[in-house]
């Protein structure tokens, strides 16, 4: 499996972006993806997640403006930001769970896109 994350970019407080992860290789039908995102001195964190079953779990300190969501067909992940703030600068990473179950890890990562946020 192949990871390609891209859409971020330089942008102004209160604008948005969506962020695109496009799979390659081999492909689960049933999948568990997340998006991190890693702020400089910060550890990375597990941002958002999906399931090929459609359910979506998001952190607290994104939820209110982070969407995550996925077309099977184009084999890509997407997360949406809207009202970026200034403290939303870091790396954006997706990656994928294996298994989905409980004892998964995180086997499959891109290789990130960068968003700066700053007036």
């Amino acid at each position: 499996v192949e990871l390609v994350e891209s859409g971020g970019g330089s942008v102004q407080p209160g604008a948005s972006l969506k962020l695109s992860c496009v799979a390659s290789g081999y492909t689960h039908i049933t999948y568990c993806m997340g998006w991190f995102r890693q702020i400089p001195g910060k550890e990375r964190e597990l941002i958002a997640t999906i399931g090929s079953n459609g359910d979506t779990t998001y952190a607290d300190s994104v939820k209110d403006r982070f969407t995550v969501s996925s077309d099977d067909g184009a084999r890509t992940l997407y997360l949406q930001i809207d009202s970026l703030k200034s403290g939303d600068t870091g790396v954006y990473s997706c990656a994928e769970r294996i298994p989905c179950s409980s004892g998964g890890v995180y086997a499959y990562w891109g290789q990130g896109t960068r968003v700066t946020v700053s007036s």
